[in-house]
């Protein structure tokens, strides 16, 4: 489970120094008032990049669990250790409805 999150982490980090060179890059390429060569080594050079430093890479997780099928988007916990912290009021100002 630690290597799940340690994982995780140097991706996020990865991804977070290279994304303003990502965004530049591509901003050279999309715009058609440069020079061709300019914009064709702005691709070559996007191409040369790391493949895990794209954002599909990131994968959102339990912070608890490391659980990522259940993961709810609202907060940063899992469904089932949501409820469990509900029961229990671990969440300031939240309670477990019944009805």
């Amino acid at each position: 489970m630690k290597k799940l999150i340690e994982k995780d982490k140097k991706i996020r980090f990865n991804i977070k120094n290279i994304e303003k060179k990502h965004f530049i890059l591509k901003f050279i390429f999309n715009n058609f008032n440069f020079f061709i060569l300019i914009r064709w080594f702005s691709l070559l050079k996007l191409k040369l990049l790391a493949k895990n430093s794209s954002k599909t890479f990131i994968v959102n997780r339990c912070l608890l669990s490391v659980n990522k099928k259940r993961f709810s988007k609202l907060t940063v916990f899992s469904r089932h250790i949501f409820i469990k912290l509900l029961k229990t009021a671990s969440i300031a100002g939240m309670q477990k409805s019944s009805w």
